[in-house]
């Protein structure tokens, strides 16, 4: 592919940001602070810094790399590396990579992260930490990774007995591959066949009583942050992320209201959540951290975390014959709970922030104040059924059956 040269200029990182993608021919801009460094932008609105030197006598261009992976002043710093490295005669000249060469998965994945996973994707983090195991193909150009080369790698995670983190790592490098699809830098996906290797059962695990009384009674033994998490945790029944992250500034105890933003929810809609007079009792018994909007937290700057930890805590005061369970079964066994003592299905959904299929569109947004009142009913008489859960010691859960 040819290109034109257009200007030189000297760079910053502001005009680095404005260059538009190439019309018909990429093209590249030469920096005027640094000798031979210059910027190539492609049709796909690339950017890939190189550097122009002589060695062994003859003039080379040399690759650097892609911005904003690399910064400028990362790569002027490079450029100059080079230049001296050639001058004393240190400098290996490596083979010239062909010009149309795709760059590697190692260099894709923190544009990926970068450009696409941080503005759209609230567990970017959790993208990043799933494509790392890909590591073993981070050198590998893309159009030279094959099926059987990502097989390979969702096998060994399967191996390793997680067979379900298989399939969410399919899922991440397949949302990679297609991005680059999208913007050109390869023609097809390498994975775009490829279904994920497990089957995945969706769970219906409840906590019987017995298992709420002892975790209840764990909960009274960890003290802040984590026993006042817990019990908020099973009378709310919402999501452990929307509890953990809990802020005084979403808090109305006076009116016994928690108004989530919609930068908090996964649905991404404003969730108003009724809190019973339990819960408002449990709240106004906690200390703030000094200068901190957190509600439950050990540094003051982010919600708490450790969570496979106090896990194993729990599990620790459990039956041995206890189940396997995690902290979203809180939240499916607040659902049934509700459902058991007559709360309606629509209604669950409105306390859950699940989509319901009974409203939708304009009438949906409404309904987040209008069953604002079935909600608080909801929740409260959650909270009272849990409240006599924990209280009698005696029941069984085979008695409470019967």
């Amino acid at each position: 592919m040819s290109y034109s040269v257009l200007m030189t200029q000297t760079l910053t990182t502001k005009s680095l940001d404005a260059m538009k993608p190439a019309a018909v021919k990429r093209y590249e801009v030469q920096d005027a602070k640094a000798p031979g460094l210059h910027v190539r932008v492609s049709t796909t609105g690339a950017r890939m810094f190189y550097t122009m030197s002589r060695a062994n006598g003859k003039r080379r261009r040399i690759k650097i790399g892609p911005y904003p992976v690399l910064s400028l002043a990362d790569a002027r710093r490079r450029a100059m590396e080079i230049a001296r490295s050639i001058e004393l005669g240190e400098y290996d000249v490596a083979p010239e990579i062909p010009e149309d060469a795709a760059p590697t998965l190692g260099t894709v994945i923190p544009q990926f992260i970068e450009l696409h996973a941080k503005p759209n994707t609230k567990d970017w983090k959790r993208t990043a930490s799933v494509l790392r195991k890909f590591d073993g193909l981070k050198d590998r150009p893309l159009d030279q990774i094959k099926r059987q080369d990502v097989t390979k790698v969702l096998d060994g995670i399967i191996a390793n007995g997680t067979p379900t983190r298989a399939n969410r790592a399919l899922s991440a490098i397949k949302k990679l591959m297609n991005w680059c699809v999208m913007r050109g830098t390869i023609e097809t996906s390498p994975v775009a066949l490829l279904r994920p290797p497990t089957r995945e059962i969706q769970r219906d695990r409840v906590l019987i009583d017995d298992e709420i009384r002892a975790i209840w009674r764990h909960s009274e033994t960890e003290h802040y942050p984590f026993g006042p998490f817990l019990k908020l945790l099973m009378i709310t029944g919402q999501r452990r992320s929307e509890v953990s992250g809990m802020r005084w500034s979403e808090l109305n105890l006076d009116e016994g209201v928690w108004e989530l933003p919609a930068s908090r929810v996964k649905n991404a809609r404003l969730h108003i959540v009724p809190l019973p007079a339990q819960a408002v009792a449990i709240l106004r018994s906690l200390h703030r951290f000094l200068n901190s909007d957190f509600v439950f937290t050990t540094t003051g700057r982010s919600g708490i975390s450790g969570f496979g930890r106090l896990k194993d805590r729990i599990e620790a005061t459990l039956p041995e014959n206890t189940q396997d369970w995690r902290f979203h079964d809180f939240r499916r066994t607040a659902s049934t709970g509700m459902a058991k003592i007559g709360v309606m299905p629509h209604v669950i959904d409105a306390v859950t922030n699940h989509k319901s299929g009974v409203v939708s569109g304009v009438g949906a947004t409404y309904n987040r104040y209008t069953y604002l009142n079935e909600k608080r009913e909801a929740l409260e008489q959650w909270a009272n059924e849990l409240t006599k859960i924990v209280q009698n010691p005696s029941a069984t859960s085979a008695e409470k059956k019967s």
